[in-house]
């Protein structure tokens, strides 16, 4: 680790669409001394914000730089197109880029998606932002691609939205500067990653004082266990082969005088 001064807060930092609630209800759980602090901000404020040191880490949609970021992707979205409810998409469970070659496709400034080419008719001019991109989906002026939590985020009544099946995917991920990977960033990565409070990889682990008290409580039971296997030895073995051998001989002395028998008178 690079960093060895913990701060007072742990700022996380999430750009639109991403839901980072179940990592923080965990945080919450396992650091209870360490407050996490949540701010929202677009996609291309996320890498400044980090690396002026005003977030910790950040939940990112893929690419970054990572020249300067660290990022470890988490999970990939679907692509969906946002169009009018009476659109002919609407009738579909699905479709191709192919199917909107008809439409004019939205294609907003802060694009998730990073098209090579993208589908459809151009629009005259790029919307600033995703969410304006949805104001002119729902006045008919064309459709948006876009990841499915994002359509989620600025759902409306009068839209509705479909499986793209060859769009480019959106990948989110985590992210952090790559000369700060403090303390309190490897506990969230933990957390992201799935480990468990106790895990190997994890750095709160039973301290060193309470270790021999478990290896000497561990001896104690195996010391009182060996005298209960000798005296169970000794009622199955050695103690039970002798008192055999007594009733034995006790026994074979009688038969033996049974089988001998009185002598015989002569006639």
């Amino acid at each position: 680790m690079t960093g060895s001064v913990d701060s007072p807060a742990f700022r996380l930092a999430y750009v639109p669409g991403v839901i980072p609630a179940k990592w923080v209800r965990i945080w919450n759980e396992r650091r209870t001394d360490v407050p996490l602090t949540l701010l929202q901000v677009s996609a291309a404020e996320a890498g400044d914000l980090m690396l002026a040191g005003d977030a910790d880490a950040a939940l990112v949609r893929l690419p970054v730089d990572r020249t300067v970021l660290s990022a470890i992707p988490l999970y990939t979205e679907t692509s969906v197109v946002v169009v009018p409810k009476d659109h002919v998409v609407a009738a579909v469970d699905e479709v191709t880029a192919e199917d909107l070659a008809d439409d004019i496709v939205l294609h907003p400034l802060d694009d998730a998606l990073g098209w090579e080419r993208l589908p459809g008719l151009p629009a005259i001019e790029r919307p600033a932002t995703t969410e304006d991109a949805v104001e002119l989906v729902a006045a008919g002026i064309g459709v948006l691609v876009v990841p499915q939590s994002l359509a989620r985020l600025h759902h409306r009544k009068d839209l509705t939205y479909r499986p793209v099946t060859d769009a480019p995917e959106s990948q989110v991920a985590l992210s952090w500067p790559e000369d700060r990977t403090t303390d309190l960033v490897e506990d969230f990565i933990g957390i992201v990653r799935g480990r468990t409070v106790n895990s190997s990889r994890g750095r709160r682990q039973e301290p060193e004082a309470e270790q021999p008290k478990a290896r000497k409580r561990a001896g104690a039971e195996g010391t009182a266990r060996k005298p209960a296997a000798g005296r169970s030895a000794g009622r199955g073995g050695g103690a039970g082969k002798s008192g055999a051998a007594g009733r034995n001989a006790r026994s074979g002395g009688k038969t033996g005088g049974a089988r001998q028998g009185k002598p015989r008178r002569k006639s």
